[in-house]
């Protein structure tokens, strides 16, 4: 059975692992030096600025995890062995009911995010030429239709 709980910052190098895993398995347009640009910052400056949540197993393993930052998931990611398997939109379906999310951006070039977020419910209003830390990779934001 699954469950969602916070995380706390003795977990942060699962955290840290799950991001690098997933990210490795569904962001291969980013360059190597871009992905380790972004470790950096997730392990210096994003996962200290988000309320973490995570989903757990029967032995508390850390299935997948995402960051909110006021109404809006900043950040969602699944262990690559356990895509698929309902637990992003189990933490999608919680971010939107307990947490009242209504935001979310994704890479443009991940085309598999866009499809999980529209079909959570999410359109896009907005596509930016480039991420937050102004690289190109352009970002679209989607809301809550």
């Amino acid at each position: 059975m699954k469950k969602i709980s916070t995380v706390l910052k003795e977990e942060y190098n699962q955290i840290i692992e799950i991001w690098e895993l997933s990210v490795k398995a569904t962001h291969d347009f980013l360059s190597h030096d871009d992905f380790d640009y972004y470790k950096q910052m997730i392990e210096n400056k994003y996962i200290d600025n988000v309320q973490l949540y995570a989903v757990r197993n029967d032995v508390d393993k850390i299935l997948g995890f995402m960051g909110i930052l006021d109404d809006k998931i900043e950040m969602l990611f699944v262990r690559p062995e356990e895509m698929r398997k309902g637990i992003g939109k189990f933490l999608v379906d919680y971010a939107i009911g307990e947490l009242r999310i209504k935001k979310v951006d994704v890479n443009e070039q991940n085309g598999d995010a866009i499809a999980f977020y529209k079909k959570c419910g999410f359109v896009a209003y907005e596509r930016m030429d480039k991420d937050n830390e102004m690289k190109n990779y352009p970002i679209l934001k989607m809301q809550l239709h």
